[in-house]
């Protein structure tokens, strides 16, 4: 009886990392899941960065998402809406790829998932993305945590590392709601393991058959007088055509 008890116990202890480790993965994927919607669709973001409370600049921009099964990220157009002078600009995310179209240079550049959009927020933050693909996450524990709306929240924390090249950023630590899967809070880190900025998510509402976050407010984190708000319109289900996400579709583009 004495061995058999030893060995149970020894079964149980051997399966705590693996099952730990797969825990974590599905909490990511299952955050994702609230962040994105499954089926293909449009929605409007409105990107605004303050200074001292005081708003400073402002982009408007549509964007298409539409997740490829083969490698289950999000493929991503994107067409500028305001300020004027950016007014029919694209930019094309797919992979490991973001490319950025001019029409009136009519030439297509690549350019980084950390280029800065507006103020804070680059164009890695507000793209949909599957952080379940791009990271390996750990559970680092529990902890109850304040929200984009200041209420309280029974959140894992877990940590997050740069599984491919996809990966926007090297690590992210991430607070995911027990029970909701609702993504709360996202800390950013440079290559060399700076922190660059902390990102919240609140106006939680019904989108598309599931409660999503309707804003996101993303902080610097050296000085917390810069903010950038990322207000995400209804998202609308929408079939799009496989050729939207070719780099060479972009000089003809006409999205609507």
């Amino acid at each position: 009886m004495r061995c058999l008890f030893c060995i149970m116990v020894m079964v149980c202890l051997a399966g705590i990392p693996a099952a730990w480790g797969q825990s974590a993965r599905d909490i990511v994927a299952a955050a994702d899941r609230v962040r994105n919607p499954s089926e293909p669709y449009r929605t409007r973001l409105t990107i605004t960065e303050y200074v001292q409370t005081k708003p400073r600049d402002q982009t408007v921009i549509v964007v298409w998402s539409k997740e490829d099964p083969a490698t289950r990220q999000f493929r991503n157009l994107v067409r500028y809406v305001e300020p004027p002078r950016d007014l029919g600009k694209l930019a094309l995310l797919d992979g490991q790829n973001l490319w950025f179209y001019d029409p009136a240079a009519k030439a297509s550049v690549r350019v980084s998932t950390q280029q800065r959009l507006v103020g804070q927020a680059s164009i890695g933050d507000v793209l949909t993305v599957n952080l379940a693909v791009d990271y390996t996450a750990t559970i680092l524990g529990e902890e109850t945590i304040s929200d984009g709306d200041r209420q309280r929240r029974n959140c894992w924390h877990l940590d997050l590392r740069a599984a491919n090249t996809s990966a926007v950023y090297s690590q992210v630590e991430y607070w995911v709601e027990r029970g909701t899967f609702r993504p709360i809070k996202q800390k950013f880190y440079s290559d060399s393991g700076r922190v660059l900025k902390a990102l919240y998510y609140r106006s939680f509402a019904p989108r598309m058959g599931v409660e999503r976050p309707g804003e996101a407010v993303i902080v610097d984190a050296v000085d917390a007088s810069l903010v950038t708000t990322v207000r995400f319109d209804m998202p609308v289900a929408q079939i799009i055509p496989d050729a939207w996400y070719q780099r060479d579709y972009l000089p003809r583009a006409k999205p609507e």
